[in-house]
């Protein structure tokens, strides 16, 4: 029989539900668990905090469509204020929003978790049937060169000349894509085959109910640390209260993101005997590089990330070049805030949105942020150490390079005070005092860790199965169960790794049902 969608905002009474499994968050992970557990014949329920959108509720407005797709409206920052990590929400999660760029956690990565951390059937061998069951699923392939846009290109031109290892990536759409690139604010054609395209109904399909507008305040462990649902509140189209909602189940599986699956964590209790819950937060911090051409870019036309440059990514151990970099390019209000400068000043640099090229460095870091309560409220606390800044500094000054290359005249690193260099000798400037606090602008986009996975409960929270070692019935399937940062885009390895677990909770809700 058939699930079915629920929509929060319509509900007019508290509710209770049982279920064999209940799925906090619908994003690349909780989709993917919620799909593979209800075809293995569990009884599933789905909870997702953000509301259903359809390809037409996305008009292509920063305006109105960011605060829908993105948590705390897009202005989510670390506690000091100085970096915005953004996360989606919406069912789907950030697989709405992101620009479907897919690529497998690199071996160097998964061989480190195994030989190193002890983490047993994650090695390349183990986890290749994964990936690729993974990338059949979602249609992934390589992008094809006519579909290479002019940004890309050129960027693709400044590695090659400077003779640089680069590549053209893969991604998970098809042919209703038009090449709008309008991506990072969902798609109006229906051209990703993202989690609420295809994971979604197809869980559905199986039997598994789905709620939206349902905020996940916490689980339920009943005596002897045994997780039995979670405590949900489901809200109207402002985000307020409209009614409770309790889910009674067998297994719990947090989805909610490194940041939301450790808040609902938090917010639980849950037994931490070694303080691990929230910790070791990795995010990727990435240095943003634009440069300014004679020549039209119009990058916000077409795919938009279809190159990389690995030249500066060793992922072995203590490695000194840990740096991805990729084009990155926002639409103008996102230009505007990034730009510095009022009035006349901000105007004159936005008349060259037009002819504007960027990228983003991004830092395979080694930093360990943290992710706490304080009431109520998130918190996020992350600064950069000194190594990373390293790292940003080099990313940054090898992204101006790749620029003036291509041809920039110039390029900029935004800042309250800019970094503009003409030629090679300037980017010199670039240093790592620059990325302290509140001087050149640092996003991120990939939370991981904070709930990470390990043999050892003194350094971990689930084991490598993905199950808490101090509560029975609880499972994370998200990136937050990453023990490192991947150095890659997380959204194929959290699809891969919720799909090892879920399989590993249908093998073992098989062979004990008490479990």
């Amino acid at each position: 029989m058939a699930g079915r969608i629920v929509h929060g905002r319509d509900a007019r009474e508290d509710r209770v539900v049982r279920a064999d499994v209940v799925v906090c968050g619908s994003g690349a992970g909780g989709s993917m668990a919620a799909r593979e557990l209800a075809r293995g014949g569990l009884e599933v329920v789905l909870l997702e905090e953000g509301e259903d959108l359809v390809p037409s509720d996305f008009d292509q407005r920063e305006d109105t469509t960011i605060p829908r797709l993105f948590q705390q409206a897009g202005g989510r920052r670390t506690d000091d204020l100085a970096i915005t990590i953004l996360g989606g929400r919406g069912l789907g999660g950030s697989t709405l929003h992101n620009t479907n760029l897919i690529k497998r956690t690199p071996p160097e990565i998964l061989l480190y978790w195994r030989n190193e951390l002890g983490i047993e059937t994650v090695g390349p061998d183990e986890m290749a049937p994964i990936f690729g069951a993974v990338e059949r699923d979602l249609g992934v392939r390589r992008i094809p060169d006519e579909r290479i846009n002019l940004h890309n290109q050129i960027v693709r031109r400044g590695v090659e000349r400077l003779r640089f290892q680069g590549a053209v990536l893969s991604h998970n759409r098809d042919e209703r894509c038009i090449g709008s690139g309008f991506c990072e604010l969902g798609c109006t054609y229906d051209g990703k085959l993202n989690a609420r395209r295809v994971l979604v109904p197809e869980a559905i399909a199986a039997g598994a109910t789905v709620y939206t507008d349902a905020r996940v305040d916490r689980v339920r462990l009943d005596v002897g640390a045994i997780a039995s649902g979670v405590d949900a509140t489901l809200l109207d189209a402002r985000g307020k209260r409209r009614a409770r909602l309790e889910v009674r189940a067998n297994v719990v599986c947090l989805a909610g993101s490194a940041i939301g699956s450790a808040a609902i964590a938090l917010a639980s209790d849950l037994p931490d005997p070694n303080e691990q819950i929230g910790t070791c937060l990795r995010i990727h911090p990435a240095a943003l590089v634009a440069g300014v051409f004679e020549e039209r870019v119009e990058a916000w036309r077409g795919i938009p990330q279809s190159y990389e440059c690995t030249e500066f990514l060793d992922l072995r151990p203590r490695s000194q070049r840990r740096v991805w970099i990729v084009p990155s390019f926002a639409h103008p209000v996102g230009i505007a805030a990034m730009t510095a400068g009022f009035g006349p000043s901000l105007m004159r640099q936005m008349r060259n949105f037009p002819r504007l090229a960027a990228l983003a460095a991004l830092v395979h870091d080694e930093t360990e942020g943290r992710v706490y309560l304080d009431g109520d409220r998130v918190k996020i606390a992350y600064e950069p150490n000194a190594s990373d800044r390293d790292q940003l500094a080099l990313g940054a000054r090898e992204a101006g390079r790749i620029l003036l290359a291509a041809g920039a005249r110039e390029v900029q690193v935004p800042a309250p005070r800019p970094i503009v260099a003409r030629t090679e000798a300037e980017l010199g400037e670039i240093t790592a005092d620059r990325f302290l606090p509140h001087d050149a602008r640092i996003t991120a986009v990939h939370p991981m860790g904070t709930m990470r996975m390990g043999p050892d409960p003194a350094t971990s929270v689930v084991d490598p199965h993905g199950r808490h070692h101090h509560v029975r019935n609880l499972y994370l399937v998200d990136g937050s169960l990453f023990p490192t940062s991947i150095g890659a885009p997380p959204q194929l390895s959290i699809y891969a790794f919720a799909s090892k677990v879920a399989r590993h909770i249908l093998g073992t809700r098989t062979r004990d049902p008490s479990r």
